[in-house]
């Protein structure tokens, strides 16, 4: 049986940030949630015994810390993540999109060599399990919307403005 150890590091942009990871690494992130909210999602969609355990989590609140802190640009925590192989592509593209831009839906789905497959790129987009780490916030509208974001279009907007007055220190 897999054991999924979870905490959580509080943070005035977002309020407390929710993270759960296996021995493999980071599993899931939640933001603008209830520790209770967060753990019932957790036991929905990740098999395993759950436990709090900081120790697990330590590298990646090291990281989070510092980039609610604006010190720190690209995560580098592994990461274990259930996907499809298309939602996998599409993650795998977010991660690259630099800290402080934005592509559009459009953008990633030219990128994945899926031109036409825009509205499916926004929702393996959606279905991002470690938001933040695997930045989902920085995919937008074509015609510059900020589209959609699980945890609310206010906090998406917070994060890329946050990002872009970090971008150049």
């Amino acid at each position: 049986m897999t054991t999924i150890g979870y905490s959580s590091v509080p943070s005035r942009l977002l309020g407390t940030i929710f993270v759960a990871s296996t021995e493999k690494g980071v599993c899931r992130i939640d933001l603008h949630t209830t520790e209770k909210e967060f753990l019932t999602q957790l036991r929905k969609q990740i098999p395993g015994k759950i436990v709090k355990d900081e120790g697990l989590n330590k590298r990646v609140l090291t990281q989070l810390r510092k980039y609610l802190e604006g010190k720190l640009k690209k995560f580098d925590c592994p990461l274990d993540m259930e996907g499809t192989a298309f939602q996998k592509r599409v993650w795998s593209a977010l991660k690259k999109i630099p800290y402080g831009k934005t592509r559009s839906y459009a953008d990633v789905a030219r990128i994945i060599g899926h031109p036409k497959a825009f509205r499916a790129v926004g929702n393996a987009n959606g279905s991002n399990p470690v938001p933040i780490i695997v930045p989902c916030h920085r995919v937008i509208e074509s015609n510059g919307g900020l589209g959609g974001y699980g945890s609310g279009i206010g906090l998406k907007e917070r994060l890329l403005e946050f990002e872009r007055s970090h971008a150049l220190r």
